[in-house]
């Protein structure tokens, strides 16, 4: 393959992006978001309202790392401007279950009649709501908020047990807006 490559990334209304280095530093409505997106044979820049990325004689591998980098920072742009929201349901059918967010710690008690609480830390900017029987993580980072989603599903999650029968548990419906289809 080995041409120059350049791709350009519209930033858009709202938002403002600092490069130095190939550190990202995005600002939008809901915060910031700081992300190191380099590699030695591509440049970064902020020309106008476009990020430049430009390689010389690139190969394609160089190719496949600026699409990575031109999807990070959508959704870096995404998430200061609306945020990533992931639901899960709360499913309880032999027990009682109940959650609960006490400080910086995911509580779940009683998950199949367990004396002792499992629980979750919850990172720095993501905030967990409990609607009924629904829990909404959000978060300006994608990989965290999706992270502390998993975290959750994971926790309730019983080895050894046949999944059809034994249905309790904590599982995600939506991802990020987009409905998990079962």
């Amino acid at each position: 393959m080995n041409q120059d490559l350049r791709e350009e990334i519209e930033i858009p209304e709202g938002i403002t992006v600092n490069v130095e280095k190939g550190l990202f530093s995005v600002k939008g409505e809901k915060g910031e978001i700081k992300r190191s997106l380099h590699n030695p044979n591509i440049s970064s820049k902020v020309e106008s309202n476009n990020i430049v990325f430009e390689s010389k004689g690139a190969s394609k591998r160089e190719k496949k790392l600026i699409k990575s980098f031109a999807a990070h920072l959508r959704n870096m742009f995404n998430g200061v401007k609306e945020g990533h929201v992931y639901k899960l349901k709360i499913c309880s059918g032999h027990f009682p279950m109940s959650v609960a967010v006490k400080g910086k710690l995911f509580e779940i008690k009683n998950f199949v009649g367990e004396n002792v609480p499992r629980t979750i830390p919850i990172p720095e900017g993501v905030s967990i709501q409990i609607e009924g029987q629904e829990v909404i993580v959000e978060g300006v980072e994608k990989e965290i908020t999706g992270q502390t989603a998993a975290l959750i599903e994971k926790k309730t999650k019983r080895y050894g047990f046949d999944k059809r029968i034994f249905q309790d548990g904590i599982f995600i419906i939506e991802k990020d807006g987009k409905p998990i289809k079962i």
